[in-house]
């Protein structure tokens, strides 16, 4: 594999692959660390979600708390710390519930999800290019802004789906 492009978070890197044909085939690749992303659940059973201007799509999107992986870190380790520096909210337990790939044609990305619950309430510690707005969603209001498209953000609609349908 040849490197193409290295940034803080990510490498792009050329790989060559065999076709059906035989042929050599330039394939590039996003290899990223990997993340974390956390579907806090407050007692009354609403959930907390995040409200950001994410600018690849340069529009807000509603998500549920996420961050990458610190070289050496364990994904339970980041949970924590991203909830607690986009909500503010502790949890007394987070759960490990599913792991996938964001994006397989692309980018090699492990996203590694957990449910908190317990929370407690305390101030936001985020990052300076962070501008974030806590939502308290009702779940049932929650799938139907998925329905209307209102939620668009493929991690936060894996959450969802996955918590409603286990927990009906």
């Amino acid at each position: 594999m040849e490197t193409i492009f290295t940034s803080r978070i990510f490498k792009v890197v050329k790989k060559i692959v065999t076709g059906r044909s035989g042929k050599p085939l330039e394939r590039y690749i996003v290899l990223h660390p990997g993340a974390v992303a956390v579907l806090p659940i407050l007692e009354d059973g609403r959930f907390v979600l995040v409200k950001q201007q994410r600018v690849a799509v340069d529009e807000p999107l509603i998500e549920i708390p996420a961050g990458t992986l610190e070289p050496n870190e364990e994904p339970q380790v980041t949970a924590h710390r991203e909830l607690i520096e986009e909500t503010g909210y502790t949890a007394g337990a987070l759960t490990p519930i599913l792991e996938f790939y964001t994006s397989p044609g692309m980018l090699k990305e492990a996203m590694h999800l957990f449910v908190a619950e317990n929370l407690t309430a305390g101030p936001t510690n985020m990052e300076d290019g962070e501008q974030i707005e806590t939502l308290l969603i009702e779940p049932d209001r929650a799938m139907s802004m998925i329905a209307s498209g209102e939620i668009k953000d493929a991690k936060t609609i894996i959450a969802l789906l996955w918590w409603t349908a286990n927990n009906r």
